[in-house]
This record gives structure tokens, sequence and C-alpha cells, in this order.
């Protein structure tokens, strides 16, 4: 890149959905009200500024992202460009044996009971 301009503030819920951590930028706001996204270190609504510099950490599937931004984006753009705009700091996933096994029901046996509910949400780590 020749020059670096300097960028404006964009809203959380915006930079998240368009450097694609979000599938939609209503799934960015509503993790944002839900408690999910911390920008530097304190929880952001869904409108709060980010800025160059900022550390954004997302819940997300059971794991945690965390990303620097490197530049401010508002619209979504490629894939290529979106990765440029930030820097994941994230800890590598857990490996898929590690993860834990979904209990199967067998077909007709109607709903868990409360003490089966109970069991499987131990199982899952709930």
């Amino acid at each position: 890149m020749a020059q670096e301009l300097p960028t404006a503030p964009v809203r959380v819920d915006a930079w998240i959905w368009s450097v694609r951590l979000a599938k939609t930028r209503s799934a960015a706001g509503a993790a944002c009200r839900a408690g999910h996204v911390r920008v530097n270190g304190e929880r952001a609504k869904p409108a709060q500024p980010v800025r160059v510099g900022d550390e954004v950490r997302l819940r997300q599937e059971g794991r945690e992202r965390i990303v620097i931004v490197q530049r401010t984006i508002a619209k979504r753009v490629g894939a290529p460009v979106a990765a440029e705009c930030l820097i994941d700091k994230s800890p590598p996933p857990p490996p898929r044996e590690l993860a834990p096994a979904v209990p199967v029901r067998d077909r007709g046996a109607g709903r868990p009971t409360k003490r089966e509910r109970r069991d499987i949400d131990r199982l899952r780590g709930f």
C-alpha cells in the first residue's frame, strides 16, 4: 500500500460483519447485545465505534476470536481485502476429537426427562 490514510471510526457491528466474523449484520448486532463482543476489554454495544489498533474479542460457536483492527471498513468486501483489515490473534480451535459428542436418542423415545436433560447438559459442559 502506498500511503495509509487515517480512517474514521466505524460501528463495531458493521465492522464485524464487513470483515466476515459474522454471517449477517443482524447476527453481529445480536452478538453485541448478548454480551459476546468486547472492545479493548469492555462490553460493546452495536453502535460502539472501533478504531485502528482496537482489540475486538468475539465469542462464537464455543470459541473466542481475538482480532486487532488493522483498518476500518463499513461495507462488506471480498475475503482477501477483509483479511487485510484485521490481525487474528485467536488461539487455534480445539481438535474435533476433544469436542463433546452429541447424544443421540432412539427414535420415538420422546422428549428427555429433567434428569436426562441435566445429564445431557453436563456431558456438553454447560
